[in-house]
């Protein structure tokens, strides 16, 4: 028998078996911490950021998105840097993997409209809730089951924010920063209930 050929079988066996598995790297108390974060973000929005710049706003919610997500990965990061064995970094890049594309394409999205028109920004909000969905859909079959509700979550709310962004006017950190607040502690309690609560 050739040994790289049975080697690659363990493999793949190993990768069928860890589909199977629900990911542990995600902790109910960052995302939840990443869910206030975005909460107190929308409070703390300067009303003249959503009227008179949105260029302005799409700078702020991104360093906020960036801020939230280094929070709710926070878990994941120092147990990949510390503490997984090779087995567990695999799993955790095959993971974070799943979800990454779309995040990556909604800041590719932001930075376009942005460019292109400001007119288009008002857009943002309910494109960037839609990623966020498609990418907790992309990352359900690790994650419990119950997840595929926050993807719901994000659509319904990405799919209104559409609806109500009718051409340039007040761009509101409610809808950034109350989407992905509510959508962040949904998200902590899935996974409290289901991976961390015994």
């Amino acid at each position: 028998m050739d040994v790289g050929r049975a080697l690659d079988q363990i493999e793949e066996i190993h990768a069928q078996i860890a589909k199977g598995e629900v990911y542990r790297g995600y902790r109910s108390l960052p995302v939840a911490a990443s869910g206030l974060i975005g909460l107190v973000a929308a409070w703390l929005q300067p009303r003249a950021l959503g009227v008179a710049d949105p260029i302005g706003f799409v700078i702020y919610w991104g360093a906020i998105a960036l801020s939230a997500g280094f929070v709710g990965a926070s878990e994941i990061i120092h147990n990949y840097v510390v503490r997984d064995e090779a087995a567990g970094r695999r799993r955790t890049r095959q993971v974070v993997g799943q979800f990454l594309p779309s995040v990556a394409a909604g800041a590719a999205i932001s930075v376009c409209f942005a460019h292109l028109s400001a007119a288009l920004v008002p857009l943002l909000p309910g494109l960037w809730a839609i990623c966020f969905g498609i990418g907790t859909f992309a990352s359900r079959p690790y994650l419990p089951r119950a997840s595929g509700y926050v993807a719901l979550f994000y659509y319904a709310a990405g799919f209104t924010l559409l609806w109500i962004a009718r051409g340039p006017g007040v761009l509101n950190g409610w809808w950034v920063g109350g989407t992905f607040g509510v959508g962040q502690l949904l998200a902590a309690g899935v996974l409290w209930w289901n991976l961390e609560r015994d």
